[in-house]
């Protein structure tokens, strides 16, 4: 295989590899400052060049008399007496100094203020003031005499020259803060076009394809990616093309920056990564300048990756109708399509990006030939979900209880950093109680923590609140078990949890890709099972299940609008009227359908809704006796777990 272009031999070849961007053309610009200077200002020796003449300027200019030399006062009162004198010029300043400087008739020889002699027609003496005496008597003596009002050199150079001093050290100081917040990406004023592209060494990221799980197939794509480059010549040979970009598609959580991370690790390529917000400024054409500038260094260090996190940020669907054609985001959208895409080529130059809002994206930005590959990287599964928290647990000392296939199977629908956070929780819990080993015990907490919150045992709750609260929650737990398609019950409390006063937690025993219409009717029903509770046994209702009402809502206006699960209705997409304009696409609020059909919706909607609560009152009405026995063991315990309930029910 070839050698790559970017490799050099020795650990010192690597490092200088992954240099700063444009060192090599910033070090030879007379427009970097020497010493570790910001960015784009002048070099410090021709900063000292131009204050030594400007230095010299004003020597020259205030601190010089014409060349005329300097006499002592005695010399100039004898040359007054033997009336040598031809012309006087008297110039007084704010400082009540007074120069005299004159012309003699004829050259003559003088004795300077230094003590020398020289042979001058011109003169200069200092007098400590200068009054109408002294000119009525070079009046008498004829002497033309000219008197003038100057300014000290001291206060002359300070309105010239002071402005321009306070603002360099103004300048001076900015960007010394800027220096030592910033080091060597330090940004001033004069930088808003470049890119803020950092430049990722195989030394700083320690991350590889070994430290992601879960994703099978997302790390064999970016594997041949990164194989692209490496060694294009086992693609070329069979006519295969480099990909010029690949989108990392998935919901938040599911390690799309982390397979970034981990590419970063592997490729021995330079890797550029960046943010999508750190295209955009307030400035017009900041976006696309550092757009250019990202590709430019591309260029120059390919072959190479750029990441892009985000992109959504700068990628949205243009004619949103939230600006005209000078949109600042639309204008950085359009030359990044350009650079991906255009007349010039960038050869050897991979393009991938992250976005969990795929659906707001420019359809010109996911054509092939710019994104050529789309890797969706979804919530893992249970085998997934296993291999990452091995992953995560491998440092992690762990008691014999603790087995991690049950811990998989028991966190349905946890994304990667889900799991990540509960090996955490459980940590910090094992180290609150001074434990040196991870037990069963500290995941099941840190798991009810995650699913339900934290317990806020200081709250203050009286006991007919208490009351309330055990029987709405009783009357979701056995509208539960008695529902056919529900999912099973994992613990139920009424200790306050997070904002809840009290909660009921369920948990899949799988993995649901896809629901059907008995599933979702039993979600509506145990939903509304702690309102029927309520009702049932106080012969009232309370707030308390104004969330449970909102999702059961939600679910029975999906069935009818979007799923097709009425059979008035039929198998129809009416349409989702709650859609923003803001997303980036244009969204219209006109409703597809008529007045009727709203009517229809709102029936359809009311019958699911009325139907699945009346369920939920027979099951709770024939089984008064079970609902008191397990309000009362909650109002006791506070706290029921499903080997506790299921107890309560049998007996």
């Amino acid at each position: 295989m070839p050698e790559n272009p970017v490799k050099r031999s020795g650990k010192e070849a690597s490092r200088n590899k992954f240099k700063s961007v444009g060192d090599d053309e910033r070090s030879s610009s007379w427009f970097q400052s020497k010493g570790g200077g910001p960015q784009g200002t002048f070099p410090r020796f021709i900063l000292v060049m131009m204050f030594g003449l400007l230095m010299l300027f004003v020597v020259q200019r205030f601190f010089t008399n014409n060349d005329a030399p300097e006499i002592n006062y005695n010399e100039y009162k004898s040359l007054l007496v033997r009336s040598l004198v031809k012309e006087v010029r008297v110039k007084t300043y704010d400082d009540k100094s007074v120069i005299i400087s004159g012309e003699l008739a004829a050259p003559a020889v003088l004795q300077l203020a230094t003590g020398t002699t020289l042979q001058t027609s011109r003169f200069a003496v200092r007098v400590p003031s200068f009054s109408q005496e002294q000119a009525d008597l070079l009046d008498e003596k004829g002497i033309k005499l000219k008197i003038e009002e100057g300014t000290s050199p001291l206060n002359t150079f300070f309105v010239l020259f002071g402005p321009w001093v306070i603002f360099g050290l103004i300048y001076f100081f900015l960007m010394r803060k800027a220096n030592g917040q910033n080091g060597a990406q330090a940004k001033n004023i004069f930088s808003f076009s470049k890119s803020r592209a950092k430049l990722v060494s195989e030394f700083d990221v320690k991350i590889t394809f070994k430290d992601v799980a879960g994703v099978d197939e997302a790390i064999e794509e970016l594997q041949e990616t990164v194989e692209f480059l490496t060694n294009p010549e086992k693609f070329q040979k069979v006519g295969g093309k480099i990909p010029k970009g690949v989108l990392l598609l998935g919901p938040p959580g599911t390690g799309k920056t982390l397979l970034a991370k981990a590419i970063a690790g592997e490729a021995k390529v330079p890797f550029f990564s960046i943010s999508g917000a750190d295209f955009v400024e307030m400035f017009v054409g900041v976006g696309a300048a550092r757009v250019r500038d990202l590709f430019e260094q591309a260029k120059k260090n390919s072959p190479c990756i750029v990441f892009i996190d985000e992109i959504d940020a700068v990628g949205r669907s243009r004619g949103a109708g939230l600006g005209g054609g000078h949109d600042e985001r639309e204008q950085t959208l359009n030359q990044l399509l350009v650079e991906m895409d255009g007349f010039t080529t960038n050869e050897n130059v991979i393009l991938i990006a992250a976005t969990n809002r795929p659906d707001v994206l420019d359809t010109a930005l996911l054509r092939p030939g710019r994104f050529d590959r789309q890797i969706t990287i979804d919530k893992p599964d249970i085998r997934g979900r296993e291999a990452i928290l091995n992953i995560h647990t491998r440092n992690t000392p762990l008691d014999g209880s603790v087995d991690i296939n049950v811990i998989a199977k028991s966190s349905p629908g946890f994304s990667g950093a889900d799991l990540a956070n509960l090996v955490n929780e459980a940590a910090l819990l094992a180290s609150r109680n001074d434990q040196e080993l991870l037990t069963a015990e500290n995941f099941e907490q840190a798991r009810d923590k995650i699913l339900m919150g934290t317990e806020r045992k200081s709250m203050f709750i009286s006991d007919e609140q208490k009351k309330l609260t055990a029987y709405h929650e009783a009357g979701h737990v056995l509208v539960s078990i008695f529902t056919t398609g529900s999912d099973p019950i994992h613990k139920v409390t009424i200790i306050p949890r997070g904002r809840s006063l009290g909660l009921t937690a369920y948990l899949p025993l799988e993995d649901r890709y896809t629901h059907n219409r008995e599933y979702l009717l039993a979600m509506i029903t145990y939903a509304l099972g702690g309102r029927v509770a309520e009702e049932v046994t106080f012969h009232e209702v309370s707030t308390g299940a104004a969330n449970d009402i909102e999702k059961a809502t939600d679910i029975a206006r999906r069935m009818v609008r979007q799923w097709g699960m009425s059979d008035k209705l039929g198998p129809i997409n009416y349409g989702d009227s709650h859609k923003e304009v803001f997303l980036g696409k244009d969204y219209s609020h006109i409703r597809e359908y008529s007045e009727g059909t709203a009517l229809q919706i709102d029936n359809e909607v009311r019958a699911i809704i009325m139907g699945c609560m009346q369920n939920a009152r027979t099951i709770l009405s024939e089984r008064s006796d079970m609902l008191h026995k397990l309000a009362g063991a909650l109002i006791e315990k506070e706290s029921l777990n499903a080997i506790e309930i299921n107890e309560i029910i049998i007996t």
